[in-house]
């Protein structure tokens, strides 16, 4: 068998291109004990990819020049020296970008995919869902009647952040970008109201839908509508800094907020989150999302994109704003 695989090229400037990635292939390497050979079915496409193959420091290491990108994935075991593992299972871990993976049995988790199909355990039911949950319930701290503002509330993140502060009694406006998204928020997801930020006055719309400011604020975005958001916090307000997508392809140095003295004059809070902070209570947050998941509280939605060679063009969707929900890669 050969094992197709993404590898990075280049380090990009501005948004990749194709030139930064190469496509490579080479004979699938046999486990070795205690080790799983997996077959990717899918393939999770995040924002914070971008991120990864820039040569700075961060959470955690660059992407190597040469090596397989960087991926969550979901995918079928064809070989195990694992004793908890057997062919045939389905299971999640960090594949990278490419049909096939040889890893320890130890990286990678079981999952049972007559619960849900296998693309939402990349979604509500992984990295995205717990980032929502963590980064909400335990930065933001929302209580009942307040108002939780996100943007990027229609990505996969977002999507989640709002169905959860509305299960916890909270109003939510959502932040997007066209009508489509909008109209999804409100009549699909039950968000309060959903402002476009490519149509109008945000600042404005803000102040319409938000007459006693925002108590919790989920950022997905950074940027401008970052500084706008700032200019409308209620008291003690928490800020949760989860990322800043319209800054990641910037050529330029970061904008950083400009409207940071509203920390000061509403005695709020800002505080940035990285999900990997909190893998050892990831069962207790997979618990409550499956169970809000299948009672009908939560909805999914996953936007698949067929054939492993679409890689590069698949992600930049998720920076040109096409996307609904969760962004997902099919090998086949």
């Amino acid at each position: 068998m050969l094992n197709r695989q993404f590898r990075l090229a280049a380090r990009p400037s501005g948004l990749p291109k194709p030139s930064d990635w190469k496509l490579t292939e080479e004979p699938v390497r046999p486990p070795a004990d205690a080790e799983v050979l997996v077959r990717a079915k899918y393939i999770s496409l995040d924002p914070a990819m971008r991120g990864w193959m820039n040569d700075v420091k961060s959470y955690v290491p660059p992407v190597a020049l040469g090596e397989v990108m960087r991926a969550g994935g979901v995918g079928e075991v064809l070989e195990s020296k694992h004793p908890s593992l057997k062919p045939g299972d389905f299971v999640h871990g960090s594949f990278g970008v490419q049909t096939h993976a040889t890893l320890p049995g130890t990286a990678v988790t079981k999952l049972d995919p007559s619960f849900a199909p296998l693309p939402v355990f990349l979604g509500t039911l992984g990295m995205p869902g717990m980032t929502a949950y963590f980064g909400l319930l335990d930065v933001g701290q929302p209580k009942e009647g307040e108002t939780v503002v996100v943007s990027g509330a229609a990505g996969a993140v977002g999507t989640v952040v709002g169905q959860i502060a509305k299960i916890h009694g909270c109003r939510v406006i959502g932040i997007a970008g066209g009508k489509r998204k909008c109209d999804y928020l409100v009549d699909e997801l039950g968000f309060d109201a959903a402002l476009d930020y490519k149509a109008g006055d945000l600042k404005a719309a803000l102040r319409e839908h938000c007459p006693k400011g925002v108590d919790v604020y989920f950022d997905n975005v950074g940027g401008p509508i970052l500084d706008i958001v700032l200019t409308r916090l209620a008291r003690k307000a928490r800020i949760v800094i989860c990322g800043a997508i319209s800054q990641y392809n910037n050529t330029q140095p970061t904008e950083g907020p400009r409207n940071y003295m509203s920390l000061l004059v509403f005695r709020a809070r800002m505080e940035g989150m990285v999900v990997f902070d909190y893998v050892d209570r990831f069962p207790q947050a997979l618990q409550a999302l499956s169970g809000w998941l299948a009672s009908g509280k939560l909805k999914t939605r996953e936007e698949i994109v067929h054939g492993i060679d679409r890689f590069p063009e698949a992600l930049l969707m998720l920076f040109k704003g096409e996307n609904l929900g969760k962004l997902v890669l099919q090998v086949d």
